[in-house]
Formats: structure tokens, sequence, C-alpha cells
């Protein structure tokens, strides 16, 4: 069971008191974790978990010391005090020290069922035996990875402030193989309700998939008009939630850095439909209502009709510039049009010749200057002539700056978002849509399937 609010305040309030540092931040995490996997049409591993562990950060005379436990008794609890102190006694001074924060006001942003926190191992084996009993219908191999995790996250300052907030994740991932190993689909999507998280659609999807990406055609590398689907965006822009720092665009490190120590602040830099919100309120993805430095998390416009509107201030460099510290995209993102929606049908239909890509993976980047990628497309990938899908085509390697995927005049149709993680972690909640984009550079050819 995750720890409750009265539990963790007094946790943090009884490891403050083994301090005597001149300031201190006490965090605690608590979380619940069952997981169930299958492979080749068969259960593989199941499990369960649950974890506390506390982190005591201390500083004396502005040297910081950090220690964490997960050992809740009377005596480790003194012994990760002392070490804390110890540490901060021996390093040099933060100079980006700031006193923790006095009490704060956060709103509640939703996000936890105890639906989710007691889901019944029964239901989630009924649910994967169904998958697979879907997929021996089209002779197909099922592999996936069925989880859910709960979390409770409290903190206490010395200087008077509390924080308490719970979540809760519920994800199925699915990948279908015909036996012949030529076509291969995958299929995820993630809910904080159990109740909400439709494992029938996420497993006929992926099989769909596998079964129209038999037999691909090797096309030649180069520049296609594409069709991403949701799950290929958030594969693209997970990088969001990292990137748009006003430090490092202010110290000239960042694709949002301007001379002379600008930014491209207030800059047209997106196709004017794009609009990028951080809003951890946001019912159908909610996330937590504090930053990582505790800071109260308010929704944030970062990129409002294609003009960058927002840059993440940490406290540190809030104070340096004389601004108020934000949220940034470090919680949520999400991608609206400021234009109605385009359906998916639809970009396809007005598509005379492009790939409609189902996800990349193994995304890694090239300069983070030009916020330059790379990776490969994977489990479906097909080509359109003539406004119809044709026929698989086998995967590439792309190389590709977002900036420039996002520019103005670069995007030609944006859908509806969907609630959707990139698939290579499935953490962080996002609402994506499919894009049409115009130009998108596949650098050679690929053997994945």
């Amino acid at each position: 069971m995750l720890i409750t609010e009265k539990e963790a305040k007094a946790l943090c309030q009884k490891i403050l008191g083994l301090t005597k540092a001149d300031d201190a931040q006490v965090r605690v995490i608590s979380g619940a974790q069952t997981h169930q996997r299958f492979a080749a049409n068969s259960f593989t591993t199941g499990g369960a978990s649950e974890n506390t562990s506390v982190a005591l950060t201390v500083w004396i005379a502005k040297k910081k010391g950090l220690a964490t436990t997960n050992d809740l008794s009377d005596g480790a609890l003194r012994a990760m005090a002392e070490e804390a102190e110890r540490i901060a006694r021996i390093s040099p001074v933060d100079r980006e020290y700031l006193p923790t924060l006095g009490a704060q006001a956060y709103r509640a942003t939703g996000g936890y069922t105890a639906a989710t926190e007691q889901a019944a191992p029964a239901n989630r084996a009924k649910a994967i035996a169904e998958i697979i009993a879907a997929g021996g219908k089209d002779s197909m191999q099922l592999a996936g990875l069925h989880q859910a995790i709960d979390t409770a996250t409290a903190s206490v300052t010395k200087n008077g402030n509390f924080f308490y907030d719970r979540k809760s994740r519920v994800t199925l991932s699915a990948t279908a193989r015909t036996q012949t190993g030529d076509g291969s689909g995958y299929f995820s999507r993630s809910h904080f309700d159990a109740a909400k998280l439709d494992t029938a659609m996420i497993a006929r999807t992926a099989i769909q998939k596998a079964l129209a990406s038999r037999s691909p055609q090797t096309l030649d590398a180069g520049a296609y008009t594409v069709i991403l689907e949701a799950q290929a965006v958030a594969d693209l822009l997970r990088i969001l939630r990292f990137v748009l720092d006003a430090r490092g665009a202010e110290e000239g490190r960042s694709a949002f850095s301007a001379p002379g120590g600008k930014t491209r602040l207030g800059e047209k830099m997106f196709d004017e439909r794009v609009n990028i919100i951080s809003d951890p309120a946001h019912p159908d993805a909610p996330d937590a209502p504090a930053t990582a430095e505790d800071v109260p998390a308010e929704k944030l416009w970062i990129v409002r009709n294609g003009v960058l509107e927002s840059l993440a201030y940490s406290r540190y460099w809030a104070q340096q510039k004389g601004k108020a510290p934000t949220l940034g995209p470090v919680l949520n993102t999400i991608l609206t049009s400021s234009a109605a929606p385009v359906k998916l049908d639809e970009m396809i239909a007005s598509t005379e010749r492009g790939l409609l890509v189902s996800r990349f993976w193994y995304y890694r980047p090239v300069d983070m200057r030009t916020l330059t990628f790379t990776g490969l497309t994977r489990d479906g990938l097909w080509l359109i002539e003539g406004g119809k899908i044709k026929r698989a085509a086998r995967n590439f390697r792309f190389n590709q700056s977002l900036i420039e995927m996002l520019a103005p005049g670069a995007i030609d149709a944006i859908g509806a978002p969907e609630r959707v993680s990139e698939s290579e972690n499935n953490a962080f909640p996002m609402l994506m849509p499919p894009l049409k984009i115009k130009r998108f550079n596949f650098s050679s050819q690929s053997d994945a399937v």
C-alpha cells in the first residue's frame, strides 16, 4: 500500500528532527508496481513490488549533502541524517543554493484511482489470455507487457513547505509478429484509470498492423512526405520536456538561443497552427501539481500559434534573471492545432505519394543546437500512392531536425491529440496528434522489421 499523506508528513517531520543543518529538505517516494509479461503466445513473468525510500538533503554553511535509504527504522534514519551532514561538511559551497521553499499552495490535479492500485491479477491474466487468443486466430506471435504503477510523493522543507501527491498509471504494450517474421505491429496505450484501458483495442490494432506490414517493398532513401501516427509524434517530441530550458537558451547552448545571449522567445519558430502546452491538471493526462523543485505547477503556453512564448526557468536561474520560476514542459506535454483537426484517413486521401509511419525506435540526438535526431522506423511503415495505402515498405533510418519539421510551411495537416507515451519508456503522459509533414529525411534503409 502507498504511504498516506498523514504517514508521509509524520515521517518527513521525524527525519527533519534528526538534523541540525542550516537548511534541509526531506523527500519520500512510495511506490507499488505489478506486472505481467507475455511472449510467444505464453505468459512469461509476473510480479509485484512495493518500496518506500526517503532522501534527505541538507545545507551547512551553504554546502550540500544528500543521503538516501529505504530502511525506515530509527537507526537507519539517524545514520542517513549523519551521512548527509558528513557529506555536506566536506563538500564545496553550493554556488546555486537557494533557501528551501516556505509554505506553498498546490492544486489537486487528479490522476490517481484506487481501482488501478488494487487491480486484480486475475483480471490482468484474463485480458492477456484474450489477447493471445486473438493473435492465434491470425497465426500471430504476441508479446508485450501489462503494468500498473502507483506512486505517492511527499516532501517537507525546514522552512515550512509540505507537498503530497498520488498518481496511477496502467500501461499495455503489445507487439504482434507474423509466423514468417516478415510483418510486425506494435501498439501501446496507458491511462491512470485501469477501467479505461482498452486492452482488446490495443491488441487488435497491433495485429492489424502486423498483417498489413507483411512482404515490405524496398524503397530508396531520401526525403518523403510523411504521415506520422500519434505514437510516432510522441516518440519524436518526447525530448521537448528536456530542451525548452531558459538557461540553456540564454547561455547559447540551445536550439532556442539567439546571438548576444538572447533567446528566440517571441519568434514564430513553428507552423502557425502549432500550440504546445503543459497543463498538469488536464483531465486526460494529469501530472504532478509541482515541479521537481516543488514550485506549484500551473498551465503554461510554451508555443502559441507557432510563436515561442515560454521557456522553463529554474528557481536559481529565475533569481539570476529577475524572473519568476516557471513550470516549463517538464511535466505533461500537449500539442494541439489552432485549426480544426484533420482525420488520419483524410491525411492519407490527400497524399499523392508519401509514407505512413507507425512509430520510431532507438531515437538518439545528432545535433542539439538544431534538435536533429536519428532513429529507425519500426513495426509498420507503408507507402501511400494516389491517396491510398498501396503496400508495406522496408524500414528506414532517419536524420531529421525537429525545428525544421515543425517550422512554418513544413506541416500539411494536424490531427486531434491522443493520450500516448513514447515507446522506449512509456513513463510520461503526453497528448499528441497525428501529423502530416511535407518533407521528412530518411538517410538509409534498415533491415529492422
